[in-house]
């Protein structure tokens, strides 16, 4: 896709696992990995309360950006694993390795304010979510979720950890289930997926600017670099990019289905009934009602349901935005970092996690609308995304730093795209801003 395998074998990274033909469904689950789980943690609360978003307020006219930003956000974590797989050091230090500390630290203050900001807005979802169920308030709620997610990234290895973080993304199912339960206008759908459909107006951007930014992630490019890494150690040799590249088609392909899901679902439930804003948890549930609409408390169960997926996704996201907030410091700063490091020997590398996610839950405490902030968080992304990806570009595509593996026309010029693409709506949202 982005190079040919003779050029991956003169630089030293394996072309393919020596399998010839068709690989086997075990050997497929057995590479996924990096790619599924940064897939899955896409969708995080802050992605569902996005999408929800979108599709109760414009109805189907911003689901084209889920077909449109499949190969972009393929493009960006394609580059991000391979750098990660072949220069065996995460981004942080590989743009520290080609750029300035000084530009490094710009970077990472901006990643780790992003994170701390969606970390908080994940805690306050899983709180308001679990209160829908459970009849503990949210606050008690929000620090026992913390505490647990804490322990389990500290305690476990990143090996066994890894794996239930895959199984977490079946709670993703919902969503497409539900919306073969609703009579869908599907010709629509369709034509809505492919032909976009643009509004001049400040809430159409800032919402498309969100959906944009919780899709294409700063904290994604850091956690797939870095886990390409921590994939590889204790291997004989690197994983091939055949493998690498199909695990992270398949975790990109799964997170934009579901998000395509989830706006079709929020269009036909909650838009055509006049719902166009969500405030509360509650909101965002009523758009599962139609799967259990023939049981008695058709309602509670929806909610449930909800309720289940926000916290089993914040489960697998807000350890991903954590680590990846410490992996880049713990590389700016030239610490130790890996999962797999126990807590005496990652002290910083641990200790930043546990700071992040500690200021993320104290944030909750400042009376902000869980679902606002996730929508908020979403757009922050959106802005910090514009610079990384030119960052990506540029070291993805260096000789010097990436050998025969380097980045070829195909990759640079969805890279490209997925620069302008971002920037260009960032940019409209502030002009729609400033005319009024």
């Amino acid at each position: 896709m982005v190079t040919t395998d003779s050029q991956v074998e003169n630089s030293g990274v394996p072309a393919d696992d020596g399998r010839k033909g068709r690989p086997s469904l075990r050997h497929l689950l057995g590479i996924l990995g990096p790619g599924l789980v940064t897939g899955a943690a896409d969708d995080d609360p802050s992605g569902i309360a996005t999408y929800s978003q979108t599709g109760a307020q414009f109805g189907y006219g911003q689901l084209w950006t889920a077909a449109w930003m499949l190969p972009l956000v393929t493009g960006v974590q394609e580059a991000c694993g391979r750098i990660g797989n072949v220069t065996g050091q995460g981004l942080a230090r590989n743009i520290k390795n080609r750029y300035s500390l000084r530009t490094l630290r710009l970077l990472v203050t901006l990643l780790a304010v992003a994170n701390v900001i969606n970390i908080g807005a994940d805690i306050g979802a899983l709180g308001a979510s679990a209160g829908l169920i459970i009849h503990i308030p949210a606050a008690a709620l929000m620090v026992i979720f913390t505490l647990v997610i804490l322990a389990l990234e500290i305690a476990v290895s990143y090996r066994r950890y890894a794996k239930v973080l895959k199984w977490l993304t079946v709670s993703l199912l919902a969503y497409p289930i539900t919306a073969f339960f609703v009579h869908e206008p599907w010709a629509t759908i369709a034509r809505a997926t492919f032909v976009p459909h643009i509004q001049f107006s400040a809430s159409f951007f800032y919402v498309i600017t969100a959906v944009i930014g919780t899709t294409i992630t700063p904290y994604m490019f850091f956690w797939q670099t870095s886990q390409e890494v921590e994939e590889n150690q204790g291997r004989p040799a690197r994983r091939s990019l055949r493998d690498l590249r199909t695990d992270n088609a398949i975790g990109m392909i799964i997170s934009q289905a579901v998000a395509w899901f989830i706006i079709i679902t929020a269009a036909t439930v909650l838009h055509a009934a006049h719902v166009t804003t969500i405030n509360t948890a509650a909101d965002a549930a009523r758009a599962l009602e139609p799967l259990v609409r023939t049981f008695p408390h058709s309602g509670e169960i929806a909610q449930g349901l909800f309720a289940l997926g926000i916290v089993s996704l914040g489960m697998l996201a807000i350890p991903v935005m954590a680590g990846s907030t410490s992996y880049a410091l713990s590389e700016a700063r030239g610490q130790k970092e890996g999962l797999d490091l126990t807590p005496k020997q990652g002290r910083y590398f641990y200790g930043v996690i546990a700071a992040s996610m500690l200021i993320g839950l104290a944030l909750n405490f400042t009376g902000v609308n869980p679902i606002k902030a996730l929508v908020f968080a979403a757009v922050f992304n959106g802005i910090i995304a514009v610079p990384l990806i030119w960052f990506i570009d540029r070291i993805a595509a260096d000789r010097d730093t990436m050998g025969g593996a380097r980045s070829g026309w195909l990759s640079r010029t969805i890279l490209l795209l997925t620069f302008l693409g971002v920037a260009g709506s960032v940019i409209a949202m502030a002009v729609s801003y400033l005319k009024g």
